[in-house]
């Protein structure tokens, strides 16, 4: 699929605002600084680790395990693509990062236990772990699948339907519960739809749900652009993580590509899990006005994992890397 200048720049877009969302939700999430209301969010890190200013947790980290198989050119809906993102997760997972959410180190542990013990097939014992923690645990439909999710769109912005299916199945690795495959669905097709027409509308991927919860979705989509921003806080539920994602970006003016800028503020004002949201209202923000969007300020602060030789990657790898990726060559 060959992009024209334009769509490329709102395709690198996609990872970077992943990144500068995450960076500056880091310091205030769950409320561990509070941001006073005349303060302007900053990357000063802290948070629930000791991040350094700009440098990404595992929002971006995990984005960065799909986006690094993506950009070999993978089918995402393959065994083998499946295989190698499971693997990507586990070296992260094994590196000791600082912030792990509940769910997904439950699974990842779950999963390296089993296959310590001499199993094979790294994402079915994944996926099968995911699938007895959300048969254990009623409410298991938490944002960690949605916060990661971006990067799916750039191995599939020629193919909604296969974008779909990769979307849910990249979330399957470790969130088993329907709801958050429908949210990565839905962003994903959200995030497609602003890198190729430049617009957004979280309403163009209902029709690739289950019709008995597309009609749900709609309800909660539309309180998202109906209801005040700081209405879907605690957000660690995935349909509570997407409408804050969608109620920051469509409820600050968009007249121009600061709107990426004022967005990522109001989406670390709502608070709780302020670097999710972010990173998640970024991967859109960024698909809608490109990398060139970004703050100089913000592009030469953030980086995070992977390492290579003891070098964290950079805003530059992640334009690099999302630029890598041609869907349907």
């Amino acid at each position: 699929m060959l992009l024209s200048p334009t769509q490329l720049d709102r395709a690198t877009g996609v990872l970077l605002g992943t990144a500068v969302g995450d960076a500056l939700g880091v310091p205030y999430e769950f409320e561990c600084r509070i941001l006073r209301a005349d303060e302007t969010p900053q990357m000063l890190g802290g948070g629930l680790g000791p991040f350094a200013p700009g440098e990404w947790s595992d929002d971006t980290s995990l984005a960065m395990a799909i986006a690094l198989v993506a950009a070999t050119g993978a089918d995402l809906t393959t065994d083998d693509a499946l295989d190698a993102i499971a693997e990507n997760f586990l070296q992260w997972f094994d590196d000791g990062p600082p912030d792990v959410g509940v769910q997904t180190r439950a699974v990842l542990s779950a999963t390296r236990r089993r296959l310590s013990a001499g199993e094979s097939g790294v994402s079915r014992v994944m996926r099968e772990e995911a699938a007895s923690y959300a048969a254990a645990h009623p409410h298991s439909a938490g944002n960690g699948a949605l916060m990661r999710t971006a990067p799916v769109v750039l191995a599939h912005l020629d193919d909604r339907d296969r974008l779909a299916e990769a979307a849910r199945l990249v979330a399957s690795l470790t969130h088993a519960d329907p709801l958050a495959g429908d949210s990565c669905v839905l962003w994903c097709e959200a995030i497609r739809v602003a890198v190729l027409d430049g617009r957004i509308d979280v309403f163009a991927g209902l029709d690739l749900l289950p019709a008995d919860r597309a009609d749900q979705w709609k309800r909660w989509l539309d309180d998202a652009l109906t209801c005040d921003p700081t209405t879907f806080a605690p957000n660690g539920f995935t349909v509570a993580a997407l409408q804050a994602a969608t109620a920051a970006i469509t409820h600050t003016p968009a007249d121009d590509a600061a709107h990426l800028e004022n967005a990522l503020y109001a989406a670390i004002r709502i608070g709780n899990d302020t670097d999710t949201v972010a990173a998640i209202a970024g991967g859109l923000l960024g698909a809608r006005w490109g990398a060139s969007s970004v703050p100089d300020e913000w592009r030469e602060a953030v980086h995070g994992w992977p390492h290579d030789n003891g070098r964290p990657h950079t805003a530059r790898d992640l334009i690099a890397l999302a630029g890598a990726v041609q869907p349907g060559q």
